[in-house]
């Protein structure tokens, strides 16, 4: 009994020191967010799936500026994104990382619940990346041409077209802007007597079934009468407009990735076994968001021949001809190749004439001398010699459109950019 009355009146045992403090942060320390309620994907500057190489491609385009911007998913990490932004010439890319309990980061001692505010953030400061964001990147947006019009539509009465405006003249006559079924079409009017009819609508039947982003869709034909009509999607202006106006400041990489869109384009002739026989800049048009595309192919063929000898002095093209072509008539896929590489040249020079300074006479003959264009100015040497490629005396050797697109494409993706992190401590 005494025993026990000792022990409750006995003091209690101190308490335990607490545990010492963790040497680092627990993930608790992080702000929690609730997990991605996919708020961004209703936004202008958010992409999808899309390639680290077509984001360069449209970010370096004429429409786009220093520091647009655009975010698409991660190639590499699933639910990660990446943020690419153009720097002046070149395109910087940022990881934005996905944490296990929500929210987004570039620089981990920043997050935020949602892309959007990520976003919003950047836009305000650059605060470690290489500019402040500035718009959204400009959308290339193809017109869907495929159902435009049918088969049995296809010779129209021209009374359904109404003409609004000339918009242009070359080589085989006027192109006017129209409409037609309440819609802005082009009109090209052939010159009067210069194309057979039939001849005509025989070529514009096999033209018309091409379906390709890089070719210039044919809607409709009026064959029944003079001028022969052909009436195809509009566009803004034609490439040699554009190198020597809007697209003047296109970087070197910019404009071999338009080499490469002309050249699919051509690998898809190439593929059907059709010739263009007039492939040139001034053939080539460019829309207002920069979406390019190939015209007049075929044109060529159906012209009565005594309508294109006339032009051999002053408006046969020449200059952009290859020597079989030029002087035994021998038109094939690898006379457009060399029409190709004089293309080129155009490109690089920003819409200048090749040779300049030379007549028509004496391109012909120093060509079957073994001339050729010298490097442009600030052409890369590497690009010259696709051009070498392309002027080859024997056709044969010559490569395919389809070599020459990857090749172009190959070009372009070397100037591409790592990843960077911000400069920030993290």
């Amino acid at each position: 009994m005494w025993e026990l009355q000792n022990r409750l009146l006995q003091p209690p045992l101190p308490l335990p020191p607490p545990p010492p403090p963790p040497l680092f942060c627990p993930p608790a320390a992080i702000p929690a967010f609730p997990k991605c309620r996919l708020h961004h994907r209703n936004h202008r500057w958010y992409f999808g799936k899309m390639r680290r190489i077509e984001a360069e491609k449209l970010l370096l385009m004429s429409m786009n500026e220093h520091g647009n911007f655009l975010v698409r998913d991660s190639e590499s990490r699933e639910n990660d994104f990446s943020l690419s932004v153009r720097d002046g010439s070149t395109v910087k890319h940022y990881r934005i990382r996905q944490m296990d309990h929500g929210g987004y980061f570039i620089a981990r001692r920043t997050p935020f619940a949602t892309l959007p505010e990520l976003i919003e953030h950047y836009r305000h400061s650059a605060d470690g990346l290489c500019v402040a964001l500035n718009q959204p990147a400009a959308r290339i947006e193809n017109p869907e041409t495929a159902t435009f019009t049918y088969d049995d539509q296809w010779e129209v009465d021209r009374r359904q077209l109404r003409l609004l405006r000339q918009i242009g003249a070359g080589q085989f006559g006027e192109v006017w802007e129209g409409r037609w079924n309440n819609a802005a079409v082009a009109v090209k009017k052939l010159k009067p007597g210069s194309a057979d009819a039939g001849d005509f609508l025989a070529e514009a039947q096999i033209m018309k079934r091409f379906r390709h982003k890089r070719l210039l869709q044919l809607y409709a034909v009026c064959t029944k009468d003079e001028p022969l009509l052909i009436v195809t999607e509009l566009m803004d202006e034609n490439l040699v407009q554009f190198l020597q106006g809007r697209g003047r400041d296109t970087s070197m990489a910019g404009l071999a990735e338009i080499g490469a869109q002309i050249a699919a384009g051509m690998s898809y002739l190439e593929e059907k076994n059709f010739i263009h026989r007039d492939l040139a800049a001034r053939n080539i048009l460019v829309s207002r968001n920069c979406t390019v595309k190939i015209a007049d192919f075929g044109l060529a063929r159906v012209i009565k021949e005594h309508e294109y000898e006339a032009r051999l002095g002053a408006r046969f093209p020449i200059k952009w001809t290859a020597p079989e072509a030029a002087n035994y008539n021998r038109f094939t896929i690898k006379s457009d190749v060399w029409s190709f590489g004089i293309l080129l040249t155009e490109l690089v020079t920003y819409g200048r004439l090749p040779y300049p300074g030379m007549t028509n006479a004496e391109v012909l003959h120093q060509v079957e001398q073994g001339y050729r264009m010298p490097c442009p100015q600030g052409c890369p040497h590497v690009l010259y010699e696709i051009m070498l490629q392309c002027w080859h005396k024997d056709p044969e050797r010559r490569p395919t459109f389809e070599t020459l697109q990857w090749k172009l494409e190959d070009l372009f993706s070397q100037d591409g950019s790592d990843y960077k992190e911000a400069a920030m401590s993290y």
